[in-house]
């Protein structure tokens, strides 16, 4: 894992630590979930603070190693502080509003929250370009030094985030996360997924984590072009089947 970490950080120091400082958050929040009482839509305010640190760790941990490859030093440097700017932004606030014990997403009872929920929504469409942008780069230029199957898997893996990322909006049109209910409500210990209605927050997770999964399962298990292929359709299928299972009202998981 150190050996990872410092190859990491040779490759895109910026986004390394910035990774790092939300890793270091997504901890502080979880801890805070144990020791706040301070209730949201009758869930922990700590939780979606937790998550979308972990997330942007993730992500930006993901992207400074893909991005390396292109080996464009502007388009790098542009790209970093595009992420840094437009997701410090969105973690930051959704962490203030935590604290505060009110709602980020979703929340216009005031023109000043309007605002900052609409800038939100900028935020995340101006990341998700960028990351389209880098896409756009992978599929334009070639990686001979690279397996072909780790290559398509990082492209797949691109345009599933660009897709599912967007379909975030499917819940900011309708300002809700739950379909045939009220959000809040019985869910999945810490992803809080609704055992009781639609809950599209799970297409949204599983189609932008293919930026992760499809890689390190081409690289490491499928080793084959037509194998990656197979794994990429089937993920995305998978993304597709719960964003419809969650439009039509129905909980994917049911509590037994």
């Amino acid at each position: 894992m150190l050996h990872f970490l410092e190859i990491l950080k040779s490759r895109n120091e910026v986004l390394f630590w910035f990774g790092a400082f939300n890793l270091v958050l997504a901890i502080a929040f979880f801890a805070l979930s144990f020791v706040s009482q301070t209730q949201i839509m009758g869930v922990n305010a700590w939780g979606k603070p937790f998550k979308f640190a972990l997330s942007t760790a993730a992500f930006s941990w993901a992207m400074a190693w893909y991005v390396h490859y292109l080996n464009q030093a502007t388009t790098t440097q542009v790209f970093n502080w595009v992420i840094i700017a437009t997701l410090g932004f969105e973690v930051f606030y959704i962490a203030l509003q935590a604290g505060r014990g009110q709602l980020s997403h979703y929340n216009i009872s005031s023109p000043f929250y309007a605002t900052l929920y609409s800038l939100m929504a900028l935020a995340a469409s101006v990341a998700t370009l960028a990351a389209a942008y880098i896409a756009l780069q992978f599929f334009k230029n070639e990686f001979p030094e690279l397996p072909d199957y780790y290559v398509w898997a990082i492209r797949w893996g691109l345009v599933l985030f660009v897709i599912f990322s967007f379909e975030g909006f499917v819940m900011g049109s309708r300002m809700t996360h739950t379909i045939g209910g009220p959000d809040g409500g019985p869910g999945l210990p810490i992803l809080n997924w609704s055992y009781q209605y639609g809950d599209p927050r799970i297409a949204h997770f599983i189609g932008m984590h293919a930026l992760q999964v499809l890689p390190v399962l081409a690289f490491h298990v499928l080793k084959d072009v037509k194998l990656t292929f197979l794994g990429a359709v089937l993920y995305a299928f998978l993304a597709v089947f719960t964003l419809v299972q969650a439009l039509q009202g129905k909980p994917l998981f049911l509590k037994t």
